[in-house]
């Protein structure tokens, strides 16, 4: 048998880079006479925008600290031991960038043992552990202070989770065994399964203390000389800490059920990663730790080396990382300062935008429209938003008042945008309309200002083509609800210049959207591959195969919704007219219709009605259908649409409608809420073999979201 120290020896060799987090131990008397204390703090010597990780040289640290109070324990020279974190952080877990170099199972297991067989020295000390969350834990870092025997938190904790579920791990260092025993098991799975797999929710402080996690909760300001007062007077007798009795009946067994209905409806069983850990939770009932320890390496090893967690990983490396650098952006010293902005039209993604532009830029906002009515409905609109704000506790009386003072609206286009440097357009969905507007808005604008199409397909090219300044227009395609949704699709058209685009990049960074640079062609990104997609599923109905199989056929991608609830929430009018706009580009792949045409004529807004409280088929949406009599197979309509998603993409990439299939991936995540456990489609063409069938290659390269070779 390997020891501890051996074990992460190997696992350090295997990451050479790893940013190294110390664990310093200092002592110290503790007040009220409660004798001599030992103090950890874990530190990777960076400031607070590089958190501490634990890779495996810095829990090789940690084993370190760890045999030196444990001696100092059983010799009697100090009567506890505390673990704390650096300014702002207490500590973020497993260093990921290890987790993606791993190539074999063995190497995988031992960090899962490695962190285990450190953390649970903790708890085997002569003398009691207290962990101090002074700042955002997560992951590893919460895992290590549940093996301790007493915890605090600060009131001004940002961050604590346990979110190995939504990158698609299981926490594997104690917290599926440890929590459910500490807490009970339903607040354990709205840790770890509900908030994880709800976009990774975060608790704050008091959530901390008030589920239970932590004993004791203090004000950040003098937390640590608070938390060390208190961890006296629990030593001295003074403080005895209670907890509520976890029920290991019925009450158990309906949290793990509740658990696995979350799982299904956020992922349809097509990640594995929440159901493991289910699995060991529900096994935890019995409190038998070391059985859930070993449940836990094992989940953790085999997750590691699948495809679900290295998608995940390859997701969060887009959002974190690519997303901050937009592949293609112009350098952004060109950016112009913008200190106004115009928004053309006053309806509700105007108001919308006006609000986002006004909340985030804070600088006057004009709205124009056709007459005084729709104008004075769009800025109530965004005063009406404000108002909901403060009275949330988002915003205060003050910040209210300034953001309502920067909105307006005024019916003259010239005196609205005359000293504007940024001028949006949100008008109705047509090639002339939207020319029109520029026109009238060239005329009289100051010569440096950008002018923003927020088109979903239209050509921006032809857009700009009958101005005197074409090289300013630029495609700034937001995507509903946009106070929501992060992505902004950036779109270059041919006499676009780069002042105009690193302005427009520079816009977006401040509205805090997540921007990528894409071609002027037709629908840009998400709404070309999600045309094709509904496309296609709308063609097997068409063809005669069931509505309900046709849903059915793509429940293993695990989307967000369904693809009809999808076309149902953007509007059957907006799609038809995007599919005709693309049938009109490229007719031998994009179809239009015969059977949505007919439910937007009849105007209806959906193919579904809840009266039940779940979706079934409108029997009047029923009675308009037309089908043919060629009926596939869920398997047969899914490889149908996944083959004509993968052919669609890989003529994106040749025609260069983005610098990479990465781009892709970060516009599905960030714009259509694509799965995060997917890593966008790209992964899952490629681990499904669809790439290879359809275009004859892979779309990443390997060790790109997969296993390295």
């Amino acid at each position: 048998m390997s020891t501890t120290a051996e074990l992460l020896k190997g696992a350090a060799e295997l990451f050479p880079d790893e940013v190294v987090t110390q664990a310093h131990v200092r002592h110290l008397d503790l007040p009220k006479g409660a004798g001599r204390f030992a103090l950890i703090t874990l530190d990777n010597g960076l400031d607070h925008t590089k958190p501490t990780t634990f890779g495996p040289q810095s829990l090789a640290n940690l084993n370190v600290a760890i045999d030196q109070v444990e001696k100092e324990a059983a010799d009697g020279a100090i009567v506890g031991v505390g673990i704390t974190g650096k300014p702002f952080i207490f500590a973020v877990g497993a260093d990921l960038k290890g987790v993606e170099l791993l190539k074999r199972h063995e190497d995988a297991l031992a960090i899962g043992k490695g962190g285990h067989d450190v953390f649970k020295r903790l708890s085997a000390l002569a003398v009691p552990t207290f962990a101090y969350y002074n700042g955002a834990a997560m992951g590893g870092g919460v895992e290590v202070g549940l093996h301790c025997t007493y915890r605090t938190v600060s009131k001004a904790l940002p961050a604590f989770s346990l979110p190995e579920v939504f990158l698609g791990l299981v926490p594997g260092w104690g917290g599926c065994a440890l929590l459910p025993n500490l807490i009970g098991a339903d607040k354990a799975i709205s840790v770890i399964i509900e908030n994880s797999l709800n976009q990774n929710k975060q608790l704050k402080g008091q959530q901390v203390f008030d589920l239970g996690i932590a004993d004791a909760l203090f004000e950040g300001a003098d937390f640590l000389e608070r938390s060390l007062d208190w961890t006296a007077s629990v030593l001295t007798g003074q403080t005895e800490v209670s907890r509520t009795e976890v029920d290991r009946g019925e009450a158990w067994d309906a949290a793990v059920q509740r658990g696995k209905e979350i799982a299904d409806g956020k992922v349809h069983g097509a990640a594995p990663a929440a159901y493991r850990a289910l699995d060991i939770i529900a096994a935890a009932k019995n409190g038998d730790l070391r059985q859930g320890f070993d449940a836990e390496d094992q989940a953790l090893a085999d997750l590691i080396m699948g495809g679900e967690l290295r998608s995940g990983i390859y997701a969060f490396n887009l959002v974190q990382k690519r997303a901050k650098r937009p592949a293609g952006a112009p350098d952004k010293s060109l950016a112009r300062p913008v200190t106004k902005v115009g928004v053309v039209g006053a309806g509700l993604m105007a108001s919308q935008l006006a609000l986002l532009f006004a909340r985030r830029l804070e600088v006057p906002v004009v709205l124009t429209d056709i007459d005084q009515a729709r104008i004075d409905k769009g800025v109530g609109y965004v005063h009406g938003e404000i108002d909901k704000l403060l009275l949330k506790g988002r915003v205060n009386q003050d910040k209210a008042n300034r953001l309502k003072g920067l909105v307006s609206g005024h019916l003259d286009k010239a005196a609205a945008f005359g000293d504007a440097d940024f001028v949006i357009e949100a008008v109705f969905e047509e090639m002339g309309v939207k020319q029109q507007v520029f026109a009238e808005v060239e005329a009289v604008v100051p010569e440096h200002a950008v002018l923003a199409t927020n088109t979903s397909s239209l050509s921006v090219t032809e857009m700009a083509s009958k101005l005197k300044h074409p090289e300013r227009v630029v495609g700034f395609h937001f995507f509903n609800p946009v106070a929501i949704l992060p992505l902004l699709e950036i779109v270059r058209a041919e006499k676009t210049d780069d002042a105009s685009l690193a302005t427009a990049f520079s816009v977006a960074k401040s509205l805090k959207k997540t921007a990528v640079l894409v071609k002027d062609a037709p629908a840009f990104v998400v709404n070309r591959i999600l045309t094709r997609f509904m496309g296609e599923i709308q063609n097997v109905i068409d063809e005669g195969t069931p509505v309900a199989t046709a849903e059915k056929a793509v429940e293993p991608l695990g989307l967000p919704m369904s693809p009809l609830v999808l076309l149902e929430l953007v509007g059957p009018a907006i799609g038809l007219h995007v599919s005709e706009t693309l049938h009109g580009a490229f007719p031998e792949r994009f179809t239009v219709s015969p059977n949505l045409k007919a439910v937007v004529e009849a105007g209806k807004r959906g193919f579904y009605v809840y009266d039940s409280g779940k979706p079934e088929l409108d029997p009047e949406v029923a009675a308009l259908l037309k089908q043919g009599d060629a009926v596939l197979t869920e398997e047969q309509v899914r490889d149908r649409v996944l083959d004509a998603v993968a052919q669609e993409i890989g003529l994106m990439l040749d025609e260069g409608v983005v610098a990479e299939a990465q781009d892709i991936d970060l516009c599905l995540i960030t714009g259509a809420g694509w799965p995060f456990h997917l890593g966008g489609i790209t992964p899952y063409l490629d681990r499904e073999g669809v790439s290879e069938r359809v275009t004859g290659k892979k779309f990443l390269a390997p060790g790109v979201a997969s296993v390295p070779a």
